[in-house]
């Protein structure tokens, strides 16, 4: 039970982030965030996480909810996890450290309350876009570059998308 205990201790809930992150920051250990809906975890979701894990000490994952991935509107049949069952699985990658589950539909206030030194995007986005309508600005941005952090962003994984597995599976 060791080990599920570990993983199981990685999902933190929202109220107690401060309690498990101030120690950190204290510690002089830097914070990257990242997030997403991770609905099936594959190839190219675990290489962009592992990278952005390479960025800092600490990785804090924000996990859309079920509502907010509703909300993305990827789909009626997605979500095809629960967020805890995504939160499950993401857990046991020994690269997150901590995962927070997320109900609004951006991380925006989710990145304050972490406060990252590094905010981490797939490379779909630009971390220079500067106007908030673009599909291409990293939400956060402004409150991490304010605080003297970064914004970074990692190439994707080419063919590796999960609406595309969930249109091989309807196929």
């Amino acid at each position: 039970m060791e080990w599920l205990n570990q993983i199981r201790e990685k999902i933190v809930d929202r109220s107690d982030l401060h309690a498990v992150l101030d120690p950190i920051r204290k510690s002089g250990l830097s914070i990257a965030f990242t997030n997403g809906c991770f609905d099936i975890l594959h190839k190219g979701h675990v290489e962009y996480l592992a990278q952005a894990a390479d960025l800092a000490d600490v990785l804090v994952l924000g996990l859309n909810s079920d509502d907010s991935v509703r909300r993305l509107e990827k789909g009626d049949d997605r979500p095809v996890n629960s967020q805890d069952a995504r939160a499950a699985v993401l857990s046991a990658l020994g690269f997150i450290d901590v995962i927070v589950i997320f109900d609004e539909d951006t991380p925006e206030q989710l990145i304050k309350e972490v406060h990252p030194n590094v905010l981490i995007k797939g490379a779909d986005y630009d971390p220079q876009e500067a106007d908030p309508s673009s599909k291409k600005y990293v939400v956060g941005r402004e409150s991490v570059l304010a605080a003297g952090g970064e914004v970074k962003v990692i190439d994707l994984v080419p063919g590796f998308s999960t609406t595309n597995i969930v249109n091989k599976l309807k196929k």
